[in-house]
């Protein structure tokens, strides 16, 4: 993969400007994390996370989901976001970064690059000034979520340094197993602590 994007310059977009900007969204995968997990008893319980094919190309758009992506929703608190920006003013891509002060933790809200700018290194470099924010703001660690039929975004976070630090089964609905969109929490740490014994 090389980065023809060093000239393309990352931004501040500030929230008084780009707030409510919505963001493109589209996910489209040949695959799925299938989630495997007997019953929690006494002696503990199975977790298995399984890549498995789909039988045809499955594609997640903003027009199935009740909230849509867009910048600086109101939840997010102190958010901040950069991106790229076009001689027009058309947003090309963009990263959110949001503190969770509680956990000294800095959570990714929202990444996403045009299609015409993919697989060219933007998306490390907008993954980097996450990470240079969150050294800047002192956190332990960087977090995002995303979901089991991402497997493309998955595997960008997982080479970018991430792994996995949670699920939820039932995030999005009762059934997101049967579903195969089950929510995906990953975590990149700055300092990791000594094992306990």
């Amino acid at each position: 993969m090389t980065d023809n994007n060093k000239n393309i310059e990352i931004i501040p977009l500030p929230k008084e400007q780009w707030k409510g900007t919505p963001i493109p969204l589209v996910t489209k995968t040949d695959s799925y994390y299938d989630l495997e997990i007997s019953p929690l008893d006494k002696d503990g319980c199975k977790i298995n996370l399984i890549k498995k094919p789909f039988e045809k190309q499955v594609v997640h758009s903003p027009e199935e989901y009740d909230f849509p992506d867009g910048l600086y929703q109101d939840h997010w608190e102190n958010a901040e976001a950069y991106g790229v920006v076009s001689d027009d003013g058309k947003m090309l891509a963009c990263i959110e970064v949001c503190p969770e002060e509680w956990s000294n933790r800095l959570m990714v809200t929202e990444l996403w690059i045009t299609e015409e700018l993919r697989g060219q290194g933007l998306g490390k470099r907008l993954m980097d000034k996450a990470k240079e924010v969150a050294v800047a703001q002192g956190r332990r660690a960087i977090i995002l979520e995303t979901q089991s039929c991402n497997t493309n975004a998955i595997g960008f976070y997982l080479h970018q340094g991430f792994e996995l630090i949670g699920f939820d089964t039932c995030c999005y609905t009762n059934n997101d197993i049967g579903r195969q969109e089950v929510r995906i929490n990953l975590g990149y740490f700055f300092h990791r602590e000594a094992k306990r014994r």
